[in-house]
């Protein structure tokens, strides 16, 4: 396992979670300590991960996305997004029915994220070159398909940046063959202090609610871009990024710059 941060496996993430019940102000309270824990890897793992995405884009690679479930929405802030870096791919697991000719009924039964069996033909979907970098988000980094897809970038010799709880990896058996997780494969490990389950609100008669993944994946997302474009900016380069596609000459800046990388990026579906 490589670089995580600075040893914390985010079990502090919880000390606030019951202070006030179950309310906007008490999962505001909750969430801010683990927010600024977050933050503490921007020395670190932050800085290497986004060594490997300027390497990358230097080398006219493509920075791929995936997260399965909730976890999509980490892709979705890296890829395709407004401010944000042009060369980027989401990867889907329907991409195998959009894209792989499988069946609409693979997608209904709700455990695809837990069948590696399909990962291999997932990396062929995404028309991954040498050159590109992935990242892979899952709060528990133990399902199948996202274990197998590591596995196969990592064969493929691919950099790795692995967005997981190491709280709740810990916590839990890999639900691959293997018996490996997500962290096992990562060159660097960048940990979302959610806790153990996601939430962090203790509702009586229930157990814990709200969770929290979501949003720091989204503030690890934006951190390791900002990075990205400070490094461009201080060399003198100009990365391609996107403008807002709802503001006057949105759509034809991005359409231009987007056009380099026909073929290797995807904003549909």
């Amino acid at each position: 396992m490589a670089s995580t941060a600075d040893g914390s496996t985010g079990a502090h993430a919880g000390t606030a979670a019951g202070a006030g019940g179950v309310s906007a102000q008490s999962y505001v309270h909750a969430l801010t300590p683990i927010m600024a824990a977050v933050t503490e890897q921007i020395d670190g793992p932050i800085q290497q991960a986004a060594d490997l995405f300027v390497t990358a884009l230097r080398a006219n690679g493509v920075i791929q996305a995936f997260g399965s479930g909730h976890s999509e929405a980490l892709a979705m802030e890296i890829a395709g997004r407004a401010g944000g870096l042009i060369a980027t791919n989401r990867i889907a697991l329907r991409d195998l029915v959009l894209l792989g000719g499988e069946s609409p009924e693979l997608l209904r039964g709700g455990e695809l994220e837990r069948d590696p069996s399909y990962s291999r033909k997932l990396y062929e979907l995404s028309a991954a070159r040498p050159g590109d970098v992935f990242v892979i988000a899952s709060n528990s980094g133990v399902n199948g398909s996202i274990v197998e897809l590591a596995g196969v970038v990592k064969e493929q010799g691919h950099p790795l940046i692995a967005i997981t709880s190491l709280q709740h990896t810990a916590g839990v058996d890999s639900r691959h063959p293997s018996g490996k997780k997500l962290i096992d494969f990562a060159d660097v490990v960048l940990d979302n202090h959610a806790p153990y389950g996601d939430s962090v609100l203790d509702l009586p008669g229930f157990g814990k609610v709200c969770a929290v993944s979501s949003i720091t994946a989204a503030l690890i997302a934006q951190m390791l871009v900002a990075e990205v474009l400070r490094r461009f900016s201080e060399a003198g380069e100009t990365p391609p990024v996107y403008l807002s596609a709802n503001i006057p000459g949105g759509d034809d800046h991005n359409h231009a710059l987007e056009a380099r990388y026909a073929g290797r990026i995807r904003r549909t579906a």
